[in-house]
């Protein structure tokens, strides 16, 4: 009759707190990556085009020079 309450331990509390801020902290740290990634290919795509282009052309400069 007498239903003793059961205390609640305050570990299991600390536990899931715990495992909920490293897991923001690594989402946080994985946005911030893909986010600068992002950024950097955005600013240097043109380099890397530009190269391409240029690489390419002097390959088919190569290969005219090399059939004539």
């Amino acid at each position: 009759m007498n239903d003793p309450r059961k205390k609640k331990n305050p570990t299991v509390g600390v536990a899931v707190f715990i495992v909920v801020v490293v897991l923001l902290v690594i989402a946080t740290i994985l946005y911030n990556a893909i986010t600068e990634k992002r950024e950097y290919e955005r600013d240097n795509s043109v380099d890397t085009t530009v190269s391409a282009a240029s690489a390419a052309g002097a390959a088919v400069n190569a290969a005219k020079g090399a059939s004539q």
